[in-house]
């Protein structure tokens, strides 16, 4: 352990272990609400979180802060190459499992995972190796703007048709971050974001439920008892908690008032428990991780590492605002994760994974920036 962190970035490694078992503490009380309903499904969600998203999670975050960052580079067109085909299978009949509505989960006998988190990676991967190796050509269409769209295409049809609308639009944010970041033109971007508005609007035209949301957001007092019976009861357990909370495992909301008090209504527990100070706490945790990762992408050592950082932070930081600001009714539901925090052990082991290739990145200082600090 004394070699992993004898020169990575410690702050940046400080943050990630206090998001972590704060995380952890979070989603054992969160989950005491699924324990009053069901033993057996309380036993089979925290060995999941606890065994595959905590346990193998640190080890893979371990293993990825010792690997040169480099060799993802090496390997970058296979990983995504083999991100997508697993992205393909959740549509063939015996090996997807469909749930609520979609189509976006793997199941091996009564273990299931998310390829898309694993498609998220591959691209944010790819890309990084791609925009890097044509750095000095970027600024031409050839070079940034169409390898750009057909990779982001690509993610796009596989997650759209699951349909996970939230996470490519997270994806696409992380990339469009990336390719600015490495000198794109400021045109061949707005160019980009009027695509990304049409097809915004595409997807709001034709998918009543993303209609529903928006307009469940805009008025939530017409929808209380049905689509807006979420938000509502997220807003009723984060007032709740007041200034310094219930306290720990005090949450009344948990228990069959909130949906998804282990997912997406997590914050929203921890609110009511910790109260306004604990839910700052978060943010403010969420905001430096954020602030360190871009000056570990900052001193860098070459561009592809500094691409793949902002890329991974993008991704973490982008899901876990959304969820926090969906809960505060500041902006619709979007069904994402609270990173570090909520259920999802297949989240929370890429999560950790991706982190600790940002370690091995803070190791490798660019020689000038370095001396500048």
């Amino acid at each position: 352990m004394a070699k992993l962190t004898a020169k990575v970035d410690k702050p940046f490694l400080l943050t990630i272990i206090a998001l972590t078992v704060l995380g952890f503490f979070i989603f054992s009380s969160a989950s005491l609400g699924v324990l009053t309903r069901s033993e057996d499904q309380f036993k089979a969600i925290a060995l999941n979180q606890f065994l595959f998203g905590l346990c193998a999670g640190a080890v893979a975050m371990f293993v990825t802060a010792i690997t040169p960052y480099k060799f993802w580079k090496k390997i970058s067109l296979g990983a995504f190459i083999f991100s997508v085909i697993l992205a393909i299978l959740v549509f063939v009949p015996g090996i997807g499992w469909r749930h609520g509505g979609a189509t976006r989960w793997i199941a091996i006998g009564s273990f299931n995972f998310q390829p898309a988190e694993i498609l998220k990676m591959g691209y944010i991967i790819y890309l990084a190796a791609l925009l890097s190796k044509y750095k000095d050509k970027i600024h031409t269409f050839k070079y940034g703007i169409v390898p750009f769209c057909i990779l982001t295409g690509i993610v796009g049809v596989l997650l759209v048709l699951q349909p996970d609308n939230d996470t490519f639009f997270m994806t696409a944010m992380a990339g469009l971050a990336m390719l600015f970041v490495s000198g794109a033109r400021l045109r061949h971007i707005a160019i980009l974001f009027l695509i990304g508005l049409l097809s915004a609007g595409l997807i709001f035209a034709t998918r009543p439920y993303v209609r529903e949301r928006v307009m469940t957001f805009l008025h939530p007092d017409k929808n209380a008892l049905t689509s807006g019976y979420q938000i509502q009861q997220s807003l009723i357990a984060i007032g709740s908690g007041g200034i310094l909370g219930k306290g720990f495992g005090q949450s009344t909301q948990k228990f069959g008032f909130l949906p998804e008090p282990i997912g997406d209504s997590i914050y929203a527990v921890a609110s009511e428990e910790f109260g306004f100070l604990g839910s700052v706490i978060i943010i403010v945790l969420f905001l430096y991780f954020t602030v360190r990762g871009l000056k570990i992408a900052a001193t860098a050592q070459d561009e592809f590492g500094r691409l793949l950082v902002i890329g991974i932070i993008i991704l973490i930081i982008a899901g876990s605002f959304f969820n926090i600001a969906a809960m505060l009714a500041i902006m619709p539901l979007s069904g994402t994760p609270l990173l570090f925090i909520s259920h999802g052990g297949t989240a929370l082991f890429l999560t950790l994974a991706e982190v600790g290739i940002i370690l091995n990145i803070s190791k490798r200082k660019n020689s000038r920036t370095s001396k500048a600090e």
